[in-house]
């Protein structure tokens, strides 16, 4: 079946929704693929065995019937399209969390809110709304995919370890200690560790120390108590981790500039 042409009406849907922090959506799935857009607040998505967040300006592609939970880390104001499943899907399948671009969040924020306040009605809005979802698709495809997702293993023995590390990241404990928790012998640990996360045990470790830190750094934490929190020894060692994983300091990661206290 050819794919449905994406300026037709009903491919999209928009949705707007605000949560309280601690708010949690359980598992779920849709027919049609979903943007998940976090205008403000933080937002972890467990779904095809990992788990993904989703800070402020970025938002996370949900395939269609792939079931997920949301867990509201912050107050939320969650901005969602729902995309038809038989409209191209930009990443064949995958979730994928993208770096909002000014004119995405646009394009989103002007057919969620539209059809929020009634202007979706007027001529000018409908005239203009297939134009909308055709940039609409065209700006996920060219989106820059970020690394907010942290791999889970299926190993019972390997989700002990990674549920700890989760439960503290700032965590010193060497590769001897993890393997002995998980039961298994070194060298047989890293192996699987690896093969099941598709990361070494310190990439993981690192990653999931990062993830930490955005959200608390989203929540409006301090960052010298977040680099001490996730077990830097220092602000510039936070820094140039952070930098390492993203590409930018955390002033820039979150829309600010270099000449920002943190």
């Amino acid at each position: 079946m050819d794919p449905k042409d994406p300026r037709e009406p009903e491919t999209v849907a928009p949705l707007a929704r605000n949560y309280p922090r601690g708010a949690e959506i359980g598992r779920h799935a849709h027919d049609s693929g979903q943007l998940i857009f976090a205008r403000s607040g933080v937002m972890r998505v467990t779904a095809d065995r990992g788990l993904f967040l989703v800070p402020p300006a970025r938002a996370l592609w949900m395939p269609a019937q792939m079931v997920h939970a949301i867990d509201c880390r912050t107050d939320v104001a969650m901005r969602t399209v729902y995309v038809a499943r038989d409209v191209a899907d930009p990443f064949a399948g995958r979730c994928a969390v993208i770096d909002v671009s000014p004119l995405l969040r646009e394009i989103v924020l002007r057919l969620v809110e539209g059809a929020a306040d009634g202007s979706a009605e007027t001529p000018a809005y409908r005239a203009a709304r297939p134009h909308l979802v055709a940039l609409l698709l065209q700006e996920l495809e060219a989106g820059r995919v970020e690394p907010l997702h942290l791999p889970e293993p299926a190993d019972a023995r390997l989700k002990r370890v990674t549920a700890a590390l989760r439960a503290d990241p700032a965590s010193r404990d060497g590769q001897a200690h993890w393997a002995a928790l998980a039961g298994m012998a070194d060298r047989s640990f890293v192996r699987r560790f690896t093969a099941e996360t598709g990361l070494p045990l310190s990439a993981w470790r690192r990653r999931a120390r990062m993830l930490f830190a955005i959200e608390r750094l989203a929540a409006g934490a301090p960052v010298t108590e977040v680099a001490l929190d996730t077990g830097y020894d220092s602000l510039s060692a936070f820094i140039h981790a952070f930098r390492r994983e993203f590409g930018r300091t955390p002033g820039r990661y979150f829309g600010g500039g270099e000449g920002m206290s943190w």
